[in-house]
């Protein structure tokens, strides 16, 4: 991949480029940024300029073969380390050698995916990946070979805030001290989430979300989008480039969100006092809680974002709002009010500690049933404004 493929971030370019270029090349970098801002390929064409030799921003004037290999991913120095569990074609011990195909398929179709389109690619959306002590052990064996063509080693971890804490602790003692000419570069959605000994180790890239003229400009170039409507994908993308892709396709997972979300809301305004509608969040929780764990955990941060948006539109703050119901019976206007200060926070902490449960495999129904009962409350809660 090369640097021209990626999509805006230009001050980050120049970073890496002339630090390269001047052979200042940090053996262990974490490149953060929200979803869809470019971090994998940002790493991808950052490895392929410093294995390839190659000059100036364009990732040209090197080696022609090398390059050639970057085409698919098949360069023997470049290796690859992400969230992986068991499926049907691997039934125990899974790491990512097991998964080269299925990842190389991903950044082809989706160089912007996330975890959830990595998880559907694999089929294992109802499990939780995670990078293992057995990842952690394939790792320093791959490491400690020499480079295949006499250069540089590099060690890609995508999503390495799911390492788990025996895979950390096992890889500390390399990342600090890595072999000659081996560089580590970690990608992640949220540094928190990575032990504080390994972000210690890294130089740290901050990556911030697309600017909309960026994100338009690439609808029109790459998928032939009308400019009207690319501007305004770009605008409901908040910044995320994978989600604009979806949103162009009509394929994003947020259709369906809305249609749960809304049917949701309305259970729980009616539940107050009513036998019927309590019957009728039940049966919701129970729909919910039969999908995937990703899918849940996904749909929930998707409640939390269009949450934050009502209580945006409320608050007069109408030019952060971005979220465009795809529902014509559901007005985010007049859902707005029911959203305001002496809700907003306990709605998102119920909301973030469900996330917390269902991550650390509690029953979903459950946790969605009690979720709801608490939602009843919340909504009908009044303003302090209004008291």
């Amino acid at each position: 991949m090369l640097f021209s493929e990626v999509l805006g971030q230009d001050h980050i370019k120049s970073h890496l480029t002339k630090s390269a270029d001047a052979g200042r090349i940090p053996h262990a970098q974490l490149f953060v940024g929200p979803e869809g801002s470019g971090t994998l390929p940002m790493a991808i064409a950052y490895a392929q300029y410093i294995l390839c030799g190659n000059k100036n921003s364009e990732n040209s004037e090197g080696n022609p073969a090398c390059n050639l290999k970057f085409n698919n991913l098949s360069h023997p120095d470049l290796h690859f380390a992400f969230p992986v569990t068991t499926n049907d074609k691997v039934k125990r011990h899974p790491v990512s050698s097991h998964f080269l195909e299925e990842w190389r398929q991903l950044i082809d179709q989706q160089p912007y995916g996330n975890l959830f389109d990595w998880y559907k690619m694999l089929g294992v959306d109802n499990k939780q990946g995670q990078i293992g002590v057995d990842e952690a052990l394939d790792i320093v064996k791959s490491l400690s070979l020499k480079s295949y063509e006499g250069g540089f080693k590099i060690m890609l971890i995508w999503m390495s805030e799911k390492m788990n804490t025996s895979c950390a602790n096992k890889l500390l003692k390399l990342i600090e001290e890595p072999p000659e000419k081996t560089v580590f570069i970690l990608v992640a959605e949220d540094e928190e989430q990575i032990i504080s000994t390994i972000r210690s180790r890294c130089q740290v890239l901050h990556f911030p979300g697309l600017s909309e003229a960026i994100i338009a400009d690439a609808l029109v170039k790459k998928y032939d989008v009308e400019e009207t409507i690319a501007n305004k994908i770009a605008q409901q993308s908040n910044g995320n480039f994978n989600k604009a892709c979806d949103l162009v396709y009509q394929d994003s997972e947020d259709i369906q969100f809305e249609k749960w979300f809304i049917a949701w809301v309305r259970s729980a305004f009616k539940a107050k006092g009513n036998k019927s509608a309590i019957r009728e969040l039940i049966a919701w929780s129970e729909v919910i809680a039969k999908t995937g764990r990703e899918t849940q955990k996904q749909f929930l941060q998707f409640c939390i974002n269009y949450f934050r948006q009502a209580l945006l539109l409320n608050y007069k703050a109408d030019d952060l709002v971005y979220l465009e119901p795809k529902s014509e019976s559901f007005k985010l206007e007049k859902f707005a009010p029911f959203v305001h200060d002496a809700n907003i926070i306990d709605i998102t902490k119920e909301l973030q500690d469900a996330i917390y449960h269902i991550e650390r495999n509690g029953n979903s129904k459950i946790i969605l049933t009690d979720l709801s009962i608490k939602l009843t409350r919340l909504l009908h809660k009044k303003s302090q404004a209004n008291t």
